[in-house]
């Protein structure tokens, strides 16, 4: 594959050539996309989401391509980093969610999408009532954070919206997210997935990647890359039914099918923590009642639930600490950070049978 020289020693692949031109010229606004892969919402969005996103300048809401909601909860002080912010739509949502304590940094390769963004960056501050800025944008690649400028072990949550299906290197992104995120950091991201690992004729089509569809990963081989890299085993959050209108592009990709889902991914200690009990003590924004942590576990405040030792050690060991309470089995109650009440998607395991599972319950 030929290279270009580009941002910061880093190199551009055809592939990255490819995207910055789709994305940067050839798409004007959302309305000329091909499929539904980079509009699909996968649940309602809340009502303090939709005020945020409200505030955000109608020309940065026009060139967002995003998949899904990324919003993950208890945001308040947070140092987050968008991954492919483009527009920078989600970066000014979340400047209000973190508040003027917290900060958010945006990075993305396409520089007419970075231009955008940074020319409302006063506009929404004044917008916001902020003295000065907590969000700045950084013009840099998904795979090479460090090659940015971005420090290791920085931050609390990284987010990406139907951004890392466009990487060629895909265990790089996992690695680099890993390598700036604190211990207990949190990486929240939608994305594109397929039923299968899909054929060089679609994953070289120019559109079907520019689309978020070519460079789906088949979604058994991001728990593979996820492990590789270190992350706790991800948590399916939400997922939704991509559909493909397209007479041509739908010839080409066959009986392949596609979700866009949302998944949460931890920088936790090594080790197994026993299973345990867990009360949420309720009061997040917007989940003060209840919390979908995600497709197995919704907690209700003040009500006790028996969690698995992968889920004991994320709510003890992130920012989710000090929101629940928890009690080891025979031992006396202390504060540990989670709600929580069991909704499982399926009485199989969500991972092992996720398409199933969605296309059983359209």
């Amino acid at each position: 594959m030929a290279e270009e020289q580009s941002v910061k020693g880093f190199k551009d692949t055809t592939t990255h050539l490819d995207v910055k031109d789709y994305y940067g010229k050839r798409l004007k606004n959302s309305a000329d996309l091909q499929t539904n892969a980079c509009v699909t919402p996968a649940k309602p969005i809340p009502a303090f989401i939709r005020q945020a996103l409200s505030k955000v300048h109608p020309e940065v809401t026009a060139r967002y391509y995003g998949c899904g909601l990324v919003v993950p909860e208890c945001l308040e002080g947070c140092r987050i980093l968008d991954l492919g912010s483009g527009s920078g739509r989600d970066c000014y949502m979340l400047s209000q969610l973190v508040g003027e304590k917290g900060h958010v940094t945006g990075i993305d390769m396409t520089e007419d999408q970075l231009e955008l963004a940074k020319t409302y960056l006063e506009h929404h501050m004044q917008e916001f009532g902020y003295k000065k800025p907590n969000v700045n944008f950084v013009l840099g690649y998904i795979e090479a954070l460090t090659e940015a400028g971005l420090e290791r072990n920085s931050f609390d949550i990284i987010i990406s919206n139907c951004v890392v299906n466009l990487a060629p290197d895909k265990k790089k992104v996992l690695a680099e997210a890993y390598d700036v995120l604190k211990d207990g950091g949190e990486f929240y991201f939608s994305d594109v997935y397929s039923s299968a690992r899909l054929t060089d004729e679609i994953k070289n089509h120019k559109v079907l990647w520019g689309e978020c569809l070519g460079g789906a990963l088949w979604w058994k081989d991001l728990l593979q890359l996820a492990e590789e890299v270190g992350f706790s085993p991800p948590r399916l959050v939400t997922a939704a039914i991509i559909t493909v209108d397209n007479k041509e592009l739908k010839e080409i990709l066959g009986d392949y099918k596609f979700i866009s889902a949302t998944y949460r991914l931890f920088k936790l200690p090594k080790g197994t923590t026993e299973p345990c009990q867990v009360m949420y003590n309720g009061g997040i924004t917007g989940v003060e009642s209840s919390f979908q942590f995600d497709c197995q576990y919704t907690f209700q405040a003040d009500k006790v639930v028996e969690v698995d030792g992968e889920m004991a050690k994320i709510l003890t060991k992130s920012r989710f600490a000090e929101d629940f309470t928890l009690q080891p089995p025979g031992g006396s109650s202390e504060r540990c950070g989670v709600k929580v009440k069991v909704n499982v998607c399926s009485d199989k395991p969500v991972y092992t049978f996720v398409f199933k599972y969605i296309y059983d319950n359209r």
